[in-house]
């Protein structure tokens, strides 16, 4: 385990590197399994995004592509000139700014439940309730009702840890993050321009980032690859690991040899 001036991040195995990215409100620690697995065909960089985990906060009024610019940091700080950036939902959004900032960096990368449409009108307000409620409350109140609904199955074993990993968050970073996902544009362009492989994942069930907006996303992709997971929500990495795993792990073999 490492840590960067910035991002804190573990990096395992050997091979062609994968670049792991967490969501909001999550930390490396929600693909450590996929990592373990993956380390053993890749080499395989996890990050804490700045503000989350053991990672040191960017100042006040960052942007989505001020994370994306640091996580790139990590990226040429290790030496590293080509790879492949997995982002589920937050991380996809770093994904797509880090692509926009360095497209010929990257191999190829992944939306996991993640999506390059700005925010609606109607998100945005969304994100002004939470940003004011836990400037009120503070954060458990909100990570106690947020974390659940993001599971299809709300009764699934992995809710817990996904809640006490939530938990970890600073009341400065949800905030924080959640500004800059309001305020991040649309880069559809990013996904129009990138001629090289992207894989789309999307859960059947999700109402953070439907499907249907996924297929929409994928039809405008050179080399696109899209799967819908059934009966799987926002969370695909627990509610189906195995399958979401290989998803994963096949299209990483394809796009790397």
């Amino acid at each position: 385990m490492s840590e960067s001036p910035k991002i804190y991040h573990t990096d395992q195995g050997q091979g062609f590197p994968v670049i792991l990215i967490h969501g909001f409100c999550e930390t490396h620690e929600v693909w450590s399994r996929f990592a373990k697995v993956l380390s053993k065909d890749f080499r395989v960089i996890n990050v804490d995004l700045p503000g989350f985990g053991k990672s040191k906060s960017l100042p006040e009024g960052f942007s989505v592509n001020d994370a994306a610019t640091a996580v790139n940091a990590l990226i040429a700080d290790l030496g590293i000139t080509s790879c492949v950036p997995i982002g589920h939902s937050l991380g996809g959004y770093v994904t797509l700014a880090m692509v926009k900032q360095k497209p010929s960096l990257f191999s190829a990368f992944g939306l996991f439940h993640s999506t390059a449409y700005a925010d609606s009108e109607e998100r945005k307000a969304s994100r002004n309730k939470v940003i004011e409620f836990v400037s009120n409350h503070g954060v458990p109140p909100f990570i106690e009702t947020f974390i659940p609904p993001l599971f299809y199955n709300k009764a699934h074993p992995d809710v817990p840890f996904a809640v006490t990993m939530a938990l970890q968050t600073r009341q400065e970073t949800l905030i924080g993050y959640a500004k800059a996902m309001r305020d991040r544009p649309d880069l559809t362009s990013v996904i129009k321009e990138f001629n090289k492989p992207i894989i789309f994942i999307a859960g059947e069930k999700d109402t953070v980032v439907p499907m249907e907006t996924l297929e929409k996303q994928a039809n405008l992709a050179a080399k696109a690859y899209l799967h819908v997971v059934r009966d799987t929500a926002h969370m695909g990495m627990f509610e189906k690991e195995d399958e979401t795993l290989n998803l994963i792990r096949g299209f990483l073999v394809e796009a790397t040899t």
